[in-house]
């Protein structure tokens, strides 16, 4: 006698695509209040811990400007030039910590609520992108914070110092700064997340970025002009060197999303 049963194989991937979960609305608003009361509240205590050490990472942010002020045989010291200027600046840098410190807890809590939705390759594909995207941002900054900064703030100061104007760097300013070229840097660094997006919508593929090569050096050049704050071709090729590496690494993205999405198609295809 012979049986319509499905295969092993078939039933596991089956079950492998059923949704996690069903609710109703209601219990989405239940589960939402709840993921968005344990956010704030990480972020309300990771911003008490900020600003009991944000006195002390101080130290840390401004070592790339006193490092170039020793470079440049000057005094390794910032100013604040108004009376609140440094308790701002404090209380700033503690707000930031507060939500860096809290930020894996509430990226967890945004998990927590789509992942009953999903389907299981859904949320295998949500997790790795949610990781690759905190590793790649945080390399971004320390990419800034090691390598670029260093060598801008060096010029800097040595081509004002040739002057007859000594360097009375502001603090809070240095910090805006500062702040703007490692978290430009971070954003940066997310290049090959967007063309993982890009390419799993087929908007890119492989052969089209580089095919389109010669155009993205192009945008890559200007924007490395536009971002990098001195006008020398060292440092711009500094800041250029790591957005070329990621474009790349956007290419073998893109080939291993489209290469999945044929296997895809074509066990689909045999299938039925």
């Amino acid at each position: 006698m012979v049986t319509s049963a499905p295969p092993e194989r078939a039933l596991r991937a089956r079950t492998e695509e059923e949704p996690g979960a069903t609710m109703s609305f209601f219990d989405h608003l239940v589960e939402l209040r709840k993921r968005l009361i344990s956010a704030l509240g990480a972020i309300g205590l990771g911003m008490v811990v900020g600003l009991l050490l944000s006195k002390h990472f101080i130290n840390f942010i401004i070592e790339p400007m006193r490092t170039a002020l020793r470079a440049n045989h000057l005094a390794d010291r910032l100013y604040y030039t108004s009376p609140a200027g440094y308790i701002g600046l404090v209380i700033n840098l503690g707000l930031y910590l507060g939500v860096t410190i809290a930020m894996p807890w509430v990226l967890y809590q945004v998990w927590l609520f789509v992942a009953p939705g999903l389907y299981k390759h859904e949320r295998r594909a949500v997790a790795s992108f949610i990781g690759s995207s905190m590793v790649l941002f945080l390399c971004g900054i320390a990419f800034g914070y090691f390598v670029l900064l260093p060598q801008v703030l060096t010029y800097i100061v040595h081509f004002a110092n040739d002057g007859p104007v000594q360097p009375l760097i502001s603090i809070n300013e240095y910090f805006n700064l500062i702040l703007v070229v490692l978290v430009g840097l971070g954003i940066i660094f997310e290049l090959p997340v967007l063309i993982f997006i890009l390419s799993l919508f087929g908007i890119v593929t492989p052969k089209f970025l580089m095919k389109h090569f010669r155009y993205a050096m192009l945008l890559i050049t200007v924007a490395a002009a536009i971002v990098t704050p001195t006008p020398d071709a060292t440092t711009m090729l500094v800041f250029m060197a790591p957005m070329i590496v990621l474009y790349f690494l956007g290419v073998f993205v893109s080939y291993m999303v489209v290469r999945r999405k044929r296997a895809a198609a074509l066990a689909e295809g045999e299938a039925s």
